[in-house]
């Protein structure tokens, strides 16, 4: 690839000009040399790039270890695909209905366990060589989408051939690290890049209006250049002039009229669309990255989103330090499965599949061992991959990992051997070189293709049924922060001894009180739907306490409100007496204190005391009783440690008999909701 550069700075001298705040792509492009790999060899018009920063396990996706030890394996299961000997984990029960359009790779391996420079191989396919990868530096590696901007530009929309959604790769301490620019090819090369949440109804992009300029000016501006460009002909006959006004007109229509606005009015899509890939910022963004290409965008890189101001409490991302299995089962699998799946599956139908690459991969996997807090840790020695799409044969694994999933079992690979199958799919010769701005031929990649991954159908015609369960792995529902919150139809509660997963609503009976379901009741005039009763019975427990109760789903750092409606009842104002004289009752936050997440084992994190009112006539209504506590810590990173739950107790007062409350008193928990109500925002961290 010896290209010789129009020089922009000379071209910068004369013209002046800008349009609309954006770079003016010098025009270059490569000549790519066919290599033998058959027609898979430039197969992607468009390329989807799923960056799951914070590094997946591989564990609890794509390369499950059923037989290893169970602080290795983890709770979940695995399940079969429809291919035959191949097995996900069961929290991606959708994805593993279409493994035969699927290639994963279970090898790939950087041996860094380090966000930021493991992150630069990925994104780049060259091994970081710098000072500090948390830090952005001209000399860096292109990200491998400024090569694609810069050799393949997109031939309908150049100024959007390379593009990032829904915000920057940012770390803890708003590190925006290594491998996200043009790096040594200058910051003209970019992608560009579009904040903003797709999924809100007032969803606006940053940095797509030109900041300042209004319409007129921008019309102004072009008749300039237009100008400026005529003066530029008669002066010399330059097919650099030619090209660049190409680039510039292509980049005006950008700003200004249909194609690239209406791609990204996702609004316009069908709301049976919209739900099927989630209505939630995730979902939606891979959804955008679907409409971007479709209207003419060469590549879409979606990066992972991350919360404005997240403060990282103990697992920002697939970052999952703590509670590892709790952030796949409630948030993170359930995200992906679904909105990978409705990628691939629209994609298929609209017949954009065969030409559009579809790469899904972290900067890592996590450490095998589950550490003390329930997490995984930084795994940079084995993790895993998927691509699907244009010139990938799917149905198959490509390489594989020991009986821990530790390291590497066959077929090593690094992120370059990704690169360059990304490069050969987009037409570009991998084996070629380019050119810094000093004249330096540089390598694209010094990593092979693999061709094992690439061909024109399945790897295999064999199909089986997939064992996935979907009910299993519900659609993420941010509003559900407890599985459960009332006691109707097929609800179950379980005993205390019980771990918490799958989650839901658990019980202890207390030496005074058992806790048991009860069928639709009527008190006075007031009918009670099915519920949970507290009911003064002698049981066989120890316990001074009777509670019921169930974990909340990842909790963030923020402010909740917890709220309980109930009905007390007394059968004589003698055992309402003794109730109040013996017992009280409480709406609490607690925390679990063993790994195994049982309600029995646990300490109070919040709570409020509430007498009951005792229904004593036909006019009497359910009481309510609620409470909102912030859980935040000024240093901006609040651990809730093994897991958090809330629920209703009634606890036994101190020195108070445990005989039987004569006459008998009963309490009926109808709900118990839970609300988050905000998140801290820290205003120091930003983009």
């Amino acid at each position: 690839m010896n290209i010789k550069l129009i020089d922009r700075r000379e071209l910068m001298r004369v013209g002046g000009l800008t349009l609309g705040g954006l770079s003016l792509a010098d025009l270059t492009k490569a000549a790519p040399r066919h290599d033998g790999f058959g027609s898979s060899f430039g197969r992607a018009k468009n390329i989807i790039f799923l960056y799951l920063c914070g590094g997946p396990p591989q564990h609890e996706t794509f390369d499950p270890k059923p037989d290893a030890p169970a602080e290795i394996r983890g709770p979940f299961k695995p399940i079969q695909t429809n291919i035959p000997g191949i097995q996900f984990c069961e929290l991606l029960p959708r994805t593993a209905a279409m493994a035969d359009k699927i290639a994963v790779i279970r090898s790939m391996s950087t041996d860094d366990n380090i966000h930021s420079s493991s992150g630069h191989w990925v994104l780049t396919g060259y091994k970081y060589q710098g000072p500090n990868a948390r830090t952005i530096q001209p000399s860096d590696w292109p990200f491998y989408g400024s090569i694609i901007k810069r050799y393949q530009p997109s031939e309908s929309m150049p100024g959007l051939s390379s593009l990032v959604i829904p915000d920057f790769v940012r770390q803890n301490e708003n590190v925006t690290p290594a491998g996200q620019t043009g790096g040594l090819m200058g910051p003209q090369w970019s992608p560009e890049h579009f904040v903003g949440d797709p999924s809100r109804a007032d969803y606006k992009i940053e940095g797509f209006e030109p900041l300042g300029i209004t319409l007129e000016r921008m019309k102004s501006r072009r008749t300039l250049q237009s100008k400026l460009e005529d003066r530029l002909r008669a002066a010399e006959s330059s097919k650099a002039v030619d090209l660049l006004s190409t680039y510039q007109q292509q980049s005006y229509e950008l700003m200004t009229s249909g194609k690239a606005r209406r791609a990204f009015n996702i609004q316009e899509e069908p709301d049976q669309v919209r739900d099927r890939y989630g209505r939630n910022r995730w979902g939606q963004c891979v959804l955008l990255a679907r409409r971007l290409i479709e209207s003419g965008v060469r590549l879409v890189h979606v990066n992972w989103p991350r919360e404005p101001g997240d403060n990282a409490s103990d697992n920002p991302l697939w970052d999952t330090h703590a509670q590892n299995h709790d952030r796949l089962e409630d948030v993170l699998c359930p995200l992906f499965d679904v909105g990978y799946t409705a990628l691939i599956e629209d994609l298929d139908q609209r017949g954009l599949l065969d030409e559009t690459l579809v790469v899904a991969i972290g900067e890592f996997g996590r450490t095998p061992k589950i550490n003390p807090k329930s997490g995984r840790d930084h795994w940079g020695p084995v993790f895993c991959a998927t691509l699907a799409g244009a010139g990938i044969s799917g149905g198959q694994v490509y390489g594989s990992s020991d009986a821990h999933g530790a390291y590497p079992k066959s077929n090593k690979i690094d992120p370059g051997h990704l690169t360059s199958t990304i490069f050969h799919l987009a037409g570009l010769d991998y084996q070629g070189t380019f050119a810094d701005p000093t004249g330096r031929e540089l390598a694209l990649s010094k990593q092979p293709a693999l061709l094992d991954l690439l061909g024109d159908r399945p790897a295999t015609a064999e199909r089986t049924v997939p064992t996935g369960d979907v009910a299993r792995v519900p659609d993420f529902d941010e509003s559900k922060m407890i599985r459960q919150t009332s006691f109707q139809g097929k609800t179950v509660i379980q005993p205390a001894n019980v771990p918490s997963r799958p989650k839901g609503w658990r019980f202890l009976n207390s030496q005074v009180f058992s806790v048991e379901m009860q069928n639709p009741l009527a008190i006075g005039k007031l009918n009670l739907a099915q519920h949970v009763t507290f009911k003064a019975a002698r049981s066989e427990s120890s316990s001074t306490s009777a509670l019921v109760g169930q974990e909340v789903r990842s909790p963030y750092p923020g402010t909740y409100r917890l709220r309980a409606k109930l009905v007390a009842e007394g059968h004589s104002e003698k055992a309402q007496l003794a109730f109040h004289e013996s017992h009280s009752c409480h709406l609490l936050f607690f925390q679990f204190t063993e790994k195994a997440k049982q309600i029995d084992k646990r300490s109070v994190m919040a709570e409020v005391e509430f007498t009951p009112t005792f229904a004593s006539d036909a006019t009497t209504a359910a009481q309510t009783v609620e409470f909102t506590r912030p859980f935040l810590n000024p240093k901006g990173n609040y651990s809730f440690g093994l897991g958090m739950g809330v629920g209703v107790e009634i606890r036994q007062k101190p020195g108070a008999t445990d005989a039987t409350i004569d006459g008998g008193v009963a309490l009926h928990v109808l709900r118990i909701e839970l609300e988050f109500v905000g998140k801290e925002r820290n205003p120091n961290v930003t983009v």
